[in-house]
């Protein structure tokens, strides 16, 4: 297997030239960075204070104004650059990505496709989509609506550590396609990578101030960046989507926010077992089971169960945990010490109260210091903590149930609703079912990859899992304020000196039944 080797995946010249591109205003503290595969030490970046914050966002507002002059096609052009200079420095990418989260290989492939997924497709549909739009006026043949899409200014993210390449730069693309500045605070585990990825939106030709990177703890920089800007993105847990919602709502700064989830799988009696057990296993254990979407709930109908349970089973263990950077591992680590024990605690809660291990249950430390494996559960009680909180983790649940009404009940009870799959023969009867379960996001007969790579459809949550969605048009108009300037042609559309109100009251009463009548029966219908 290809070794960790810090200093050969991430050279000391390239930690300390991606250090230089953090902004901040004079020296500071170190925020240390280390590697989940061995714990040993990657590198460091500066711990930025509020006034770091301040001028960053001062920045890249002034770089905004600039880049907003310019024609959308270029924006689109640079954007296309971008796509070409990802894949140009996969290899680098990919070993930085692995290096900070411990994630396998082809989980950090993913995320660099999914960056040139979003790129092009932006650069395509996203001129479309900001061009002035010409709406229905008031009085046909009197009034006439233009819908303008203007840039907000100063975009904020806030990105998590368990995708932090996809998670910043994807949502960072259409914002500045839109012709807004940019903030971007990455997580505290990845901030080489988000500024490995940000060097080369440089090379591609995105002006250097648009894109501002401040490094440290969000509890410092979290406020007086929602303070100074105008649109908040933020990817992370619930509990603290609630703290950064409620400091947006006070600035009345718009935000989006994709937070947790405890995402169900329905598997109806008619589904391919094999092909539902595998699909299911990678959706529920991709990236160690550290992804918003990923399973961790199972609800089978009784009729194959026995036979769906050992499918699964052997899929699960025929995944291999491992902590290299060649392709070979299925699973790698763990990011922290605090998601080991979040797994092991979910783990022994289910076994005390009953629940069977039917594979996994187990710290492999000799793979890693923070390496699990792939778990499958069942027999859990709906009140165990593995049951009704997110594990974010490789844990996964199965559960028996009589049908596919019981499948849905079971699926919709929990606070969150973030994505959900359905597995049958039927895709009809699957889509059906799909529209009956309380998510953002239902694959049929998939895990999470085709939906996710559906980047012309909105992605997101309801409930517990957030607010607003990335992808398609949603995605970049999240990122702009609309106008609408209306014309009239003719005098205004006011009273007239010397007439009766009452008249004048009449006539639009029966303008109004005229226009009403006019747009049902007019050729081509309503």
């Amino acid at each position: 297997m290809d070794t960790v080797d810090a200093e050969r995946r991430l050279p000391e010249r390239t930690r300390e030239r991606l250090r230089n591109r953090v902004t901040r205003t004079g020296e500071r503290d170190d925020l240390e960075v280390t590697a989940p595969y061995t714990g040993e030490r990657v590198g460091a970046v500066p711990l930025c204070t509020a006034d770091d914050v301040k001028t960053a966002v001062e920045r890249a507002r002034a770089a905004g104004a600039a880049w907003a002059e310019r024609p959308v096609e270029q924006r689109a052009a640079i954007l296309q650059s971008v796509a070409d200079e990802m894949l140009d420095d996969r290899a680098g990418l990919l070993d930085t990505v692995q290096l900070e989260t411990g994630k396998a290989r082809f989980d950090a492939l993913e995320e660099l496709l999914d960056v040139v997924l979003n790129a092009d497709y932006y650069a395509r549909k996203g001129p479309g989509y900001l061009a002035a739009e010409e709406r229905t006026g008031g009085l046909p043949l009197v009034t006439t609506a233009t819908e303008y899409h203007d840039p907000v200014g100063v975009v904020g993210l806030i990105e998590p550590w368990n995708y932090p390449l996809t998670l910043a730069i994807s949502d960072l693309l259409p914002a500045l396609l839109a012709g807004n500045g940019v903030v971007l605070k990455p997580a505290e585990a990845t901030p080489f990578t988000a500024l490995r990825a940000v060097e080369l939106l440089d090379r591609a030709g995105v002006p250097t101030d648009l894109v501002q990177v401040v490094t440290g703890r969000g509890e410092t920089l979290g406020e007086p960046l929602i303070e100074g800007i105008d649109h908040l993105t933020f990817t992370g847990s619930t509990a603290t989507g609630r703290i950064v919602a409620g400091l947006a709502g006070q600035q009345l700064v718009d935000a989006s926010l994709e937070l947790g989830g405890k995402n169900p799988a329905v598997v109806l009696e008619d589904a391919d077992i094999a092909d539902a057990a595998r699909g299911i296993a990678r959706g529920a254990f991709a990236n160690a089971g550290q992804l918003c979407i990923s399973f961790e709930r199972v609800f089978v109908d009784q009729r194959i169960y026995d036979d769906f349970r050992e499918a699964l089973v052997r899929a699960t263990e025929r995944l291999d945990v491992g902590a290299s950077f060649d392709f070979e591992p299925d699973v790698g680590s763990l990011i922290a010490q605090h998601q080991l024990e979040t797994v092991q605690a979910h783990v022994a809660d289910a076994r005390e109260r009953g629940a069977t291990v039917e594979t996994g249950g187990q710290r492999r430390e000799d793979v890693g210091p923070l390496c699990y494996e792939p778990t499958v559960l069942t027999g859990l009680p709906a009140d165990a903590d593995a049951a009704r909180e997110e594990t974010f983790g490789p844990v996964l649940s199965v559960t028996p149930v009589a049908g596919s009404e019981e499948a849905i009940a079971r699926a919709n009870d929990t606070d969150y609703g973030l994505h959900a799959s359905v597995w049958t023969d039927d895709t009809e009867r699957g889509r059906r079912v799909a529209r009956q379960i309380e998510a953002g996001s239902v694959s049929v007969n998939d895990g999470y990859l085709g939906m996710w790579a559906s980047t012309d459809a909105p992605m997101g949550g309801v409930g517990d899992s957030g607010i607003g969605r990335r992808h398609g048009r949603q995605g970049i108009e999240k990122y702009t304020e609309t106008q609408t300037v209306t014309t009239q042609r003719g005098p205004p559309l006011a009273p007239v000196d010397g007439v009766p109100k009452r008249w004048i009251g009449r006539a639009a009463q029966a303008g109004v039944e005229a226009l009403r009548w006019w747009r049902r029966h007019r050729p081509g219908g309503p």
